[in-house]
């Protein structure tokens, strides 16, 4: 069974995201949540452990799984940024929103899609930006839940119901209502919403 640690939403413990650190460190997957909801996630250059991701969501290999970065200078290392892109993000970033890029070199194959694309986040979340922080890599982000008609996952307890027995770890963060992120592709001049979800899209529309 996966280990439970809370871990204060507002002002994350260091010493406990330090434990959450060092699982992903040794290749370990962990569930978190996010500004949108509870996510599963692993250092995204540890393929044993993204490979495991993918086993766990029951996802086919073609279709890659975004992830999260600290900021926004963190995102232009794995994400071409024009500078379109760069003020739209710049003005909604930490927010809930994937953004779709062009990945650069850095990015694993694993996490590109066959386009060479990318979608990223800097979610609006405490725990998350300092795990991320604290890993100096970029964490795989995907919902907390196997189906989209299935049951909201809400709290940690509908997490380890889940997926208890298939991650390492569980940080629980409170309960959350569950809302997918908006995605918007930046791959040119003009956005594009690829899904409506959380966050306010009128700075993306012209």
């Amino acid at each position: 069974m996966a280990k439970i640690l809370e871990i204060n939403p507002c002002n994350p413990q260091p010493r406990l995201i330090a434990q959450a650190v060092e699982i992903l460190q040794h290749g370990g997957v962990i569930c978190y949540p996010t500004d949108t909801m509870y996510g599963i996630g692993c250092d995204i250059f540890n393929q044993k452990a993204v490979k495991r991701v993918y086993q766990i969501k029951r996802r086919p290999k073609d279709k890659p799984f975004s992830f999260m970065c600290a900021s926004l200078t963190n995102i232009s290392n794995f994400g071409h940024v024009g500078n379109t892109a760069y003020r739209l993000m710049r003005k909604n970033l930490p927010g809930p929103y994937t953004f779709v890029l062009s990945g650069t070199k850095v990015v694993p194959k694993i996490m590109l899609t066959k386009q060479k694309t990318v979608g990223i986040r800097v979610p609006d979340n405490p725990i998350c930006l300092m795990i991320i922080e604290a890993l100096g890599n970029p964490v795989l982000n995907t919902s907390a839940m196997l189906e989209e008609e299935d049951p909201p996952v809400c709290s940690c307890l509908d997490v380890d119901r889940l997926f208890g027995k298939q991650v390492d770890l569980i940080i629980d963060g409170g309960d959350i209502v569950p809302y997918p992120s908006t995605v918007i592709s930046l791959l040119t001049e003009q956005p594009e919403i690829l899904r409506e979800g959380k966050g306010d899209i009128s700075a993306f529309l012209s």
